[in-house]
């Protein structure tokens, strides 16, 4: 895999694949093998995915310096890798607990950004837990995995093993898609085998208040088009984080698809694909 190198030196791997426009793609988890992205639902038709591998993760060494893997430094690794590429503005996709990433990379950057999509992330920055992603769980109670991923969902709040840890993971992993078929199970399985958990230990730190209500305030700054795009049925994040993160924008949109969960490339690719690639294809505000 190509290497860049990033503002303290470290190197970090990333992969390419498609054809068209650039566009950065950041996987969440946090620090979750980059590879659960695959072809974000064959959006590489149209785009050339760029996906770097967090440090810490898949072909991306662990950092020497534990500090660098909270999401605001990890927003700088981003930039590296925008001048690496040698663009003067990059449009930048992420997913999950990235979309954290992202908005930090949005508010040091904004001025180097032409879209941003977040998909299916949290509200956290902005200090806000909706409710409805338990009150979508409690929904599926008559799906058939639902009674052991109640029961995972409440021995994953003790749990401190990692290796149980993950066989809990895999048990509550059906609340996270719209379905469960086969190509979800498969998704899902790979889960246990692309987490590290040091660098998901580290990507928090350093939020405090101050540190929140300032990036908050940059983002209302930022020129770019901003799309968000949640699912009806992701028991994970809830859909209207999403609304709460788009209205931080003042050019953001809020999307929420229908039968689709936190991974909506893998529930309805047919369904994302075109939102995106209809939302990158705009002209970008100046």
């Amino acid at each position: 895999m190509p290497t860049f190198t990033s503002y303290d030196g470290a190197e970090i791997a990333y992969r390419t694949t498609g054809e068209g426009p650039a566009l950065v793609c950041l996987a969440g988890g946090p620090a979750r093998d980059a590879a659960y992205l695959g072809n974000l639902g064959s959006l590489d038709a149209t785009r050339t995915l760029v996906i770097p591998d967090s440090r810490g993760t898949g072909d991306t060494p662990p950092a020497e310096d534990p500090g660098s893997y909270a999401f605001t430094r990890l927003a700088e690794d981003v930039e590296a890798l925008r001048q690496h590429l040698g663009r003067e503005r990059i449009a930048l996709l992420a997913h999950d607990a990235a979309a954290a990433t992202a908005q930090a990379y949005a508010a040091a950057h904004g001025d180097r950004l032409t879209h941003l999509v977040l998909v299916t992330p949290g509200s956290r920055l902005q200090g806000e837990l909706p409710e409805d992603a338990r009150e979508i769980f409690q929904e599926r109670a008559a799906e058939p995995w639902w009674p052991e991923a109640m029961v995972a969902l409440h021995d994953l709040e003790e749990a401190t093993d990692f290796d149980e840890v993950k066989a809990l993971l895999l048990k509550i992993a059906p609340m996270a898609y719209g379905r469960w078929d086969e190509p979800q199970q498969a998704h899902a399985a790979a889960e246990a085998d692309q987490l590290n958990p040091v660098p998901r230990a580290g990507f928090w730190q350093g939020m405090d208040e101050q540190t929140r209500l300032g990036l908050l305030r940059r983002l209302r700054a930022v020129t770019c088009p901003v799309l968000v795009i949640t699912g009806d049925r992701d028991a994970v994040s809830g859909m209207h984080a999403g609304k709460v993160v788009a209205e931080s924008f003042p050019h953001g949109r809020w999307q929420p698809l229908h039968g689709v969960g936190h991974y909506p490339w893998v529930d309805e690719p047919e369904l994302f694909r075109p939102v995106a690639e209809e939302f990158l294809d705009e002209s970008s505000a100046d």
